[in-house]
């Protein structure tokens, strides 16, 4: 089982405006027309699960649904999904360790965890493996943070980090755990 977290930020850690805008993310836009290695991450995962204002945000963008794996939004005060996402998208309820035995169950054991509150509440529980951040250089000033507070320090390795157009770094981090 591996949980992943494929991310961009501002420079002061934001993943979304103060209002959910995510124009900022394109502030340098030549950085939407090259491989940025979301493909290729993308193809080593099972299934996506989000939290319900990540869904809420993604599912307002125009034209076809763009993930190509199962989407699982956490939720509990959501009853539905849209019927032109039916088979795509599912509901799951219940405390972290439910959604989980529930995806799991399914057959998904790699996921891609998104969503600030999503992405959080794995971290206070210590369930992400991975993250890969790439970081925008503007600075947002307020907006939905990619971290909170954490019960525990938590190590993470950096394996990798690419810059992209000499003004984007992304950082692969990896949790490193220790033997017991």
């Amino acid at each position: 089982m591996k949980n992943s977290v494929f991310i961009a930020t501002s420079l002061d850690g934001f993943i979304a405006g103060k209002n959910d805008e995510l124009d900022w993310l394109s502030t340098f836009p030549e950085i939407d027309h090259i491989d940025t290695g979301y493909e290729g991450f993308t193809s080593q995962i099972d299934a996506l699960l989000m939290g319900r204002n990540t869904y809420k945000v993604v599912e307002a963008f125009e034209g076809e649904w763009f993930y190509k794996k199962p989407v699982f939004v956490w939720s509990n005060s959501m009853t539905e999904i849209p019927e032109r996402l039916s088979g795509k998208v599912f509901l799951v309820k219940g405390s972290i360790q439910e959604v989980l035995t529930e995806v799991h169950s399914k057959g998904f054991h790699h996921l891609y965890i998104d969503g600030g509150k999503t992405i959080q509440t794995f971290l206070a529980e210590d369930l992400i493996d991975e993250m890969i951040i790439t970081t925008i250089p503007v600075l947002l000033g307020e907006g939905i943070p990619l971290f909170g507070s954490l019960p525990k320090k938590l190590v993470f390795k950096c394996v990798k980090t690419t810059l992209f157009f000499d003004k984007v770094a992304q950082n692969h981090f990896v949790r490193e755990r220790e033997v017991t």
